[in-house]
């Protein structure tokens, strides 16, 4: 087929304005999250147990907002879009019961939703089933139901929250049993099943209290200014509802927590899993404007600075990151990630800032591990999945080196020492990375990515967008005929489904935000003719779409901490101006 130039040309006129039009109130973007029962649930739990009262109309118009988001099954899933499954579900019954709302029904169809998927009610084996060792969701998750009466306090499994207490090097050592980003909820959560669940023996419960104070006290200077753990709703509920057994509803903690949930409720009562992913997405949308037309001066100059005041200028806090890295929000909740850093560097290489994209790339370079590849926040904890190297991760990081690379060898600083050195161990960490994408390519020739996954595909996984996101790494760092790139591109060919979209996986209905990612990545392989025309009927159906109104439709590929399915309204209309773009540019 031969492309409709006028067509395309039309179709990144509209997807450009609509993508402008997008801006937050400067010339950023905040985008916009799907509310989440998981959050709306955990939120009310909160607010019900502190017993307020005028936190009551709070708790009452999301239980209203909970209730009108049952599916037809009695369950809940974690974006209204979603289906049922065991946690939403679980807490949903949890939040309705503490907040003490008359809603039978829903409450009855929930119960019969919970018989029927998890063999005679049994809640503990589902949510153990679920996620398995990985106890950052499961012990608040039934400490949650314990607090409504659903299940015993001796059948919530304990977290060390002493641990915390221990020198932060050696937290990666220590095994512990939830993610890095956890630690609020090891300490709090940890606290009170520690105070409600007993059983242990006289000498270790002693031992344990003694360290209990001192875990505590950590908590006010972990927390964010406005209260807000990780801008994350449910982490922060969770602190909540745990300290106000623990120390009281008046609690600092808690009182902060109490603020940010209700600064953070939305009009319809709902709380989505994170306020925002402001970083980025206007990562995402610079770069998609870019490449399919340029970043308009005003907009660039803006968010060049906004950007740059992003950046970390002190050691974190939270993770005791390294300055120099970008979190994914510029709200106080926000801590430094590989991913967003990534975006950033690429986005200051690109503007020119020389500073700035030498001190991200340091922290990126610092933040490798071991295995050669990148994790999302912190070195060396790899025992638990979210808190592994990743591809799609270290994909991205090896993206921002490249750019790193040709910004100091094109603008003049190659010629200095530190400059030389820098890009030689730039390099030099490269062929690591892509050592370590090699290794976790699947015999299929597809790679899985850590943040993103499809509801669609039996396994929950996103091998479609996993692979377009490491293809785009061979291709800007010029290793488009690596063995391991072409069989990623060839996985792409076989999963193109014969409406010329792609879904997730192989033989999954087609989304404007996998149709997307494939495009682009393709877009830098297109010297064959078959590769070219799998752009050409990529970016066809992408043109259907954005004709019929349909492409801005987002899909739950977004997978929060703890799995959680979410959808972010800027992926498909980002993703897609950049997809037309650089068809325009590997068909011209």
């Amino acid at each position: 087929m031969s492309i409709d130039r006028d067509r395309l040309g039309a179709a990144i006129d509209r997807t450009r304005e609509t993508l402008l039009a997008q801006r937050a109130i400067g010339p950023w973007w905040e985008g916009r999250l799907s509310s989440s029962a998981v959050a709306t649930a955990t939120a009310t739990i909160a607010l019900a147990h502190a017993d307020f009262e005028h936190d009551r109309e709070h708790v009452e118009r999301s239980v209203a907002w909970l209730v009108a988001d049952q599916n037809d099954d009695g369950g809940w899933g974690d974006s209204p879009v979603s289906p049922s499954n065991i946690a939403s579900t679980v807490l949903t019954i949890a939040a309705l019961t503490i907040a003490d709302v008359p809603c039978p029904d829903a409450l009855d169809a929930a119960r019969g939703w919970i018989e029927a998927n998890t063999g005679e009610g049994d809640v503990i084996g589902a949510i153990e089933q679920r996620y398995g060792d990985d106890r950052t969701f499961q012990a608040p998750i039934l400490a949650a139901c314990a607090l409504a009466g659903l299940v015993e306090w001796s059948d919530v499994p304990g977290l060390p929250f002493e641990l915390a207490a221990m020198p932060r090097g050696w937290h990666a050592l220590l095994r512990l049993q939830v993610v890095s980003y956890a630690l609020p909820a090891l300490i709090a959560v940890g606290a009170m099943i520690f105070t409600k669940r007993g059983g242990e023996t006289v000498l270790r419960h002693m031992l344990r209290a003694r360290t209990l104070k001192r875990a505590l006290r950590m908590l006010p200077d972990l927390q964010p200014s406005n209260g807000g753990f990780l801008e994350a709703a449910p982490l922060t509920a969770f602190v909540a509802m745990s300290m106000i057994e623990v120390a009281g509803r008046e609690h600092v903690v808690v009182e902060r927590c109490l603020e940010f949930l209700r600064d953070t409720v939305r009009e319809d009562g709902s709380w989505a899993i994170d306020t925002n992913l402001s970083v980025w997405v206007t990562t995402t949308a610079l770069s998609a404007l870019r490449h399919s037309g340029g970043i308009p001066a005003g907009i660039a100059e803006g968010a060049r600075k906004w950007l740059l005041d992003r950046q970390l200028a002190k050691v974190h806090p939270f993770t005791n990151a390294s300055p120099g890295g970008w979190p994914w929000t510029h709200l106080p909740g926000g801590v430094p990630d590989a991913d967003d850093t990534a975006g950033a560097v690429i986005e200051m290489a690109a503007a020119g800032e020389g500073d700035a994209t030498r001190a991200g790339i340091v922290w990126l370079t610092g933040l490798q591990n071991p295995d050669s590849g990148w994790p999302t926040f912190c070195q060396g904890w790899g025992r638990l999945p979210f808190d592994s190297s990743a591809p799609d991760i270290t994909a991205h990081v090896l993206r921002a080196i490249a750019a790193t690379i040709d910004a100091t060898t094109s603008d003049g600083p190659s010629e200095g020492y530190v400059a030389r050195l820098l890009e030689a161990n730039l390099r030099a960490v490269r062929v690591r990375g892509f050592g370590y994408l090699a290794a976790t390519q699947r015999p299929d020739g597809s790679w899985v990515p850590l943040w993103f996954g499809d509801q669609c595909v039996p396994s929950e996984a996103n091998p479609v967008l996993g692979t377009a996101r490491v293809l785009a790494a061979y291709g800007d760092c010029d290793r488009m005929d690596d063995p391991h790139a072409q069989a990623g591109v060839q996985y792409l060919l076989r999963a193109q489904n014969a409406d010329g979209g792609w879904g997730g996986a192989i033989g999954v209905a087609s989304t404007a935000e996998q149709t997307a990612l494939a495009v682009s990545a393709l877009c830098r392989f297109a010297r064959k003719p078959e590769i070219e025309a799998a752009v050409e009927r990529g970016a066809q159906w992408l043109i259907e779409r954005v004709e019929d109104g349909s492409w801005t439709e987002a899909e739950p590929i977004g997978l929060y901490f703890a799995s959680l399915w979410y959808t972010e309204a800027l992926y498909p209309i980002a993703w897609t101006v950049e997809a037309l773009g650089r068809a325009r540019e590997a068909l011209g």
